[in-house]
């Protein structure tokens, strides 16, 4: 199979059968051999196509009667076309056409003939394309989203950060490392990498970050496989020193799996202290076990465990508590951008009474004097302030602490004290409130 075919098939995977674009897209580069080049143009079609989808099947309607009543397949495949047409200056856009005609060809003669003509139309007038005057439809056009969503961001965030998290969303994530000063040191790991022949810079906003901009995949990496290096967003990054961790500290980290910040806990504990990471899905105890094996931390326990559930054992017994509690995940839409499109206004608010019950568990969980840090990859203000205002009414003894980690660019300081992060080309948009119990 070649690329393009490949990516066809991920992209009608993720769109037609509701499948994790990341997980899918590593499945199936793994069992190809795809040299580097071909792998990073499955890489950009694939999420190139997924992120742009509203724009594309804009363009494809003005050439067809119903776009609802077309062939899932012969979609995909004039969507990848037309991706690599309008947003790729290195493709051709007859290599494109071309290669686009042939797989309509292979489901039937008649679907080649289609999608030939509607590559030649768009071909010929590009600039073309009708779009509904509405201000909402015409900013779905050119960012690519859902109106509801366009609609609760403006309304949340206003114009100006309303637009700046419409384009940073659609930004091509960067792999960022996180440094284990348990096993080494920045300066070691940053020039062995240089000898490695990838192309990196320092961390945006975190110290302990390296950013790679170029090079061969990181799982393979010697420096990942000692565990000197792990792969790890900066705006999670920002989340473990928040917790003021001291030497012998009783950590819980509630909802812990794949255990970046779990490991990112117990590195900066040194071994010392005790860092239990909970998650429900026993399935996913085994990544934080394999993670905490590979980085060498030995001060970890993980335990299957429903953070709705109290349970009793724990009760009073932490001094920190890390709840990054299950999200809409739209802060992270740069990285999965099948969000977009299998997210509701409805089921963003359904969301809300699980996490208020993480809350209340957790409080009980923690020491009176300790710290609760709060944390989601979502934008959305409902899971966010509006949660830590919820909480804070309702327990007298927890008073929100004021985070401050410079002036970046892309932080947003909440009149709450809380942090938001606004996605940007380094960072997944993210929000965090610290809340101590007096």
């Amino acid at each position: 199979m070649n690329s393009r075919e490949i990516a066809l098939n991920i992209v009608s995977r993720v769109l037609d059968e509701g499948a994790y674009s990341n997980l899918v897209l590593s499945k199936e580069l793994n069992e190809t051999n795809l040299d580097d080049k071909d792998r990073a143009l499955v890489t950009e079609l694939v999420y190139g196509t997924i992120r742009r989808k509203n724009t594309l099947d804009t363009i494809i309607s003005n050439f067809v009667k119903d776009i609802k009543l077309m062939d899932k397949k012969v979609l995909n495949i004039l969507r990848i076309a037309i991706y690599q047409m309008h947003f790729l200056d290195k493709v051709p856009e007859f290599a494109a056409c071309n290669e686009a005609v042939e797989l309509a060809k292979s489901i039937s003669e008649q679907n080649g003939k289609l999608v030939n003509g509607i590559l030649r139309s768009y071909t010929k007038n590009p600039d073309d394309i009708e779009v509904s005057n509405g201000v909402i439809d015409r900013l779905a056009y050119q960012y690519s989203y859902e109106p509801w969503f366009i609609r609760m961001i403006y309304k949340q965030y206003g114009e100006k950060d309303g637009k700046r998290i419409l384009s940073g969303l659609n930004q091509t994530p960067k792999v960022t490392v996180r440094v284990n000063n348990t096993k080494s040191d920045f300066d070691e790991v940053y020039d062995r990498l240089e000898e490695m022949g990838y192309d990196i810079e320092e961390g945006y906003a975190c110290p302990e970050a390296v950013i790679i901009r170029g090079g061969r995949s990181i799982e393979s990496n010697p420096l990942f496989i000692e565990g000197a290096i792990t792969v790890q967003d900066e705006s999670a990054m920002l989340v473990a020193p928040l917790l003021d961790l001291e030497e012998n500290d009783t950590v819980l980290d509630l909802c812990a799996a794949p255990g970046g910040k779990t490991t990112h806990i117990a590195e900066l504990l040194e071994g010392k202290g005790k860092v239990y990471g909970f998650d429900l899905h026993e399935n996913k105890l085994s990544l934080i076990k394999d993670n905490a094996e590979r980085l060498g931390l030995n001060n970890i326990e993980i335990k299957e465990m429903d953070a709705t559930k109290i349970d009793s054992l724990y009760v009073s017994s932490a001094d920190k508590v890390l709840i990054d509690v299950p999200c809409s995940g739209i802060g992270i839409i740069r990285k999965k951008p099948e969000i977009k499109w299998n997210k509701t206004r409805k089921s963003l608010k359904e969301l809300i009474p699980t996490q208020r019950e993480i809350m209340e568990n957790a409080w009980q969980y923690l020491k009176n004097g300790g710290i609760m840090i709060y944390s989601t990859c979502t934008l959305n203000k409902e899971e966010n302030e509006d949660n830590v205002e919820w909480f804070v009414n309702k327990h007298k003894d927890a008073q929100v602490e004021k985070i401050f980690l410079g002036s970046m660019d892309n932080f947003v300081y909440n009149s709450d004290g809380s942090l938001t992060i606004l996605p940007n080309e380094y960072m997944d948009g993210f929000y965090i409130a610290k809340i101590v119990k007096k």
